[in-house]
C-alpha cells in the first residue's frame, strides 16, 4: 500500500509546487518570462475613453508641462489649486457654471454612435497587433458592471452597454490581441483616502480580478500606483494570483505600475510615457519595454487640439522604427469622442502606418534589437533583426552609399517594396549598399524605407 501511495503523493506534492509556482515577492514575480508573444507584436493601440470625453478639454498649447495638457485629467485639474487648474476651473465655470459638477458629465457619455466592430476593423488596418482600452481611468468610472462602482459605470449611467466586454469581443474576433488599462487609485473615492487598506481588500483587488475573470485579457496595463508603495497595494499578492491561478496566467502580460518604487524596477514590461519614466528621461532598458503616448498632447479626446499639435504620419513611423529599433513597443493612443467616434484625422494617422507596414511590417514584427547598432552610428538609420536577417531602416532616402559593419560575406541585399536588384558590395563584415533611384513609377512609399540583408548575421 505504501509503495501504491508515494507516487500519488510525490505528483501531487510536484502538482501543489507548480501552481503556487509564483511567490508573494517581488524576487519571485520578477523572475516570470514575459509570454514571447507581447516582444513580437511591437505596435498597439492604445484608447482612453471615459466621462472625460464629454468636456474633452485641456490647454494644448499652453506652457504648462506635458502632463498637465492630458483631457483625460479634467476632472482632476478643475479641482487643482495649479497654474494648469486655474486655466482648466476658469474654462468648466464659463461653459457648465460653478454648480456644476463632474459627475453630471457621466449621463452625456452615450457613446450612441459607437461600433465596435469598426474600431476593431480599424485597428487592424493600422496594422496593431493589441489593443489597451481604459476600464477604469483615475476617475473611477468602469466601462464595465463592476460591482464596486454602482451607478458610476457604463451599464448604469451613459451609455448602458459592457464597453469592456462589447470591444474584447470584436478586438479578439479581429485576431488582435486584448488588454486593460487600470487605475489602482481613484481622486474622489472616499474609502481611498480614508481607509486604504480596506479599498484594497473590498474594493481595488476584486475589481482587477473581476476584470480578469470575467473578459480574460492579455494583458493588464495598471497605472496610477505613485501614491503608495507596492506593498501597500499589496501588489505582489495580486500578481502571485494572476500567475498562478488567474484563467489567463500563462499567457497575461503586466507593466511596471505597481508603487511608488517600481517603475522600470519590477513588474513585466517597462514603460515609458511621451518618452518620461514619471518625470525623467528613460535610460538604457535591457527588459522588454513599452513607451505610449498619444497621437497629439493628449490621451483622452482634446477638442482644441489642431494639426499642429498632431504628430505627422511620417513623424509616427519614424516613432514606430525608433521605438521597435531599441527593443521596445509602441502603444499609440486613441482618444474617442464621448458619442464613440473616433476623430477622422487620428483614422487617417493609422491607417497611414498601416499601409506603411503593408510594405515593411516584416522589419518591425516578431524583431529584436540588433546588439552591434551602436557600430554603426548613421544619421537617419535603425536596425532591427529577425534570425539571421538584418533590416536597414532609413527615414530618409540615402543619397550616398551606406556602410555597414558586422555583416557576414554571403549576404544578400533588397529593398522591401522594390521588386529591382540593389547594388552592393561586400568586403571582410562590411557591406556597401548604393541605394537606387527611384521614380514615381517604383516608388516603395514615402515616410521611410527598408533595406533587407539576408544571411547577416
Amino acid at each position: 500500500m505504501k509503495r501504491l501511495l508515494l507516487p500519488f503523493f510525490l505528483v501531487l506534492l510536484i502538482n501543489i509546487s507548480h501552481a503556487q509556482k509564483y511567490q508573494a515577492n517581488w524576487e519571485s514575480i520578477d523572475s516570470r518570462p514575459i509570454p514571447a508573444w507581447f516582444e513580437d507584436v511591437k505596435f498597439g493601440i492604445f484608447i482612453h475613453w471615459g466621462v472625460y470625453s464629454v468636456p474633452a478639454w485641456a490647454p494644448a498649447n499652453a506652457d504648462i508641462g506635458v502632463y498637465a495638457k492630458y483631457a483625460e485629467w479634467y476632472g482632476y485639474r478643475i479641482n487643482d489649486d495649479s497654474k494648469a487648474g486655474k486655466l482648466f476651473r476658469d474654462y468648466h465655470n464659463e461653459m457648465y457654471g460653478e454648480d456644476f459638477r463632474y459627475q453630471d458629465f457621466a449621463p452625456r457619455f452615450k457613446a450612441q454612435h459607437w461600433d465596435p466592430e469598426q474600431w476593431a476593423d480599424l485597428f487592424k488596418r493600422a496594422g496593431a497587433k493589441y489593443v489597451v482600452l481604459t476600464s477604469k481611468h483615475h476617475e473611477g468610472f468602469t466601462l464595465w458592471p463592476s460591482p464596486q462602482s454602482w451607478n458610476w459605470n457604463s451599464v448604469d449611467i451613459g451609455p448602458h452597454r459592457d464597453i469592456c466586454g462589447d470591444l474584447s469581443t470584436a478586438v479578439k474576433d479581429a485576431g488582435l490581441h486584448m488588454g486593460f488599462y487600470y487605475s489602482l487609485y481613484e481622486w474622489y473615492n472616499p474609502l481611498y483616502h480614508n481607509n486604504l487598506q480596506k479599498y484594497v481588500d473590498d474594493h481595488m483587488v476584486p475589481q482587477m480580478k473581476d476584470l480578469v475573470t470575467s473578459y480574460e485579457p492579455d494583458i493588464l496595463w495598471t497605472d496610477g500606483e505613485w501614491d503608495h508603495p507596492s506593498e501597500d497595494w499589496k501588489s505582489t499578492e495580486f500578481l502571485a494570483w494572476l500567475y498562478n491561478e488567474s484563467p489567463v496566467k500563462n499567457q497575461i502580460c503586466v507593466n511596471d505600475r505597481w508603487g511608488e518604487e517600481t517603475r522600470s524596477k519590477h513588474g513585466g514590461f517597462y514603460t515609458t510615457e511621451y518618452d518620461l519614466v514619471h518625470d525623467g528621461k528613460k535610460e538604457t532598458i535591457d527588459k522588454a519595454w513599452e513607451e505610449c503616448r498619444g497621437i497629439g498632447t493628449s490621451f483622452g479626446y482634446n477638442q482644441m487640439e489642431t494639426v499642429e499639435n498632431y504628430m505627422s504620419s511620417e513623424a509616427l513611423i519614424h516613432l514606430l522604427i525608433e521605438k521597435v529599433a531599441g527593443g521596445g513597443n509602441l502603444l499609440l493612443d486613441v482618444g474617442p469622442t464621448a458619442d464613440g467616434r473616433i476623430p477622422v484625422i487620428q483614422q487617417q494617422r493609422l491607417l497611414d502606418i498601416g499601409t506603411w507596414l503593408e510594405t515593411n511590417g516584416e522589419a518591425i514584427y516578431e524583431t529584436r534589437k540588433w546588439e552591434d547598432a551602436d557600430k554603426n552610428d548613421i544619421a537617419n538609420v535603425y536596425f532591427t533583426k529577425k534570425g539571421k536577417d538584418l533590416y536597414v531602416h532609413c527615414t530618409q532616402y540615402p543619397t550616398s552609399d551606406l556602410k555597414i559593419k558586422g555583416v557576414k560575406r554571403k549576404a544578400e541585399v533588397s529593398l522591401l517594396g522594390y521588386e529591382d536588384d540593389v547594388k552592393y558590395k561586400k568586403s571582410r563584415k562590411t557591406i556597401t549598399i548604393t541605394a537606387p533611384n527611384l521614380t514615381p513609377g517604383n516608388l516603395t512609399n514615402t515616410y521611410a524605407w527598408v533595406f533587407k540583408i539576408e544571411n547577416a548575421l
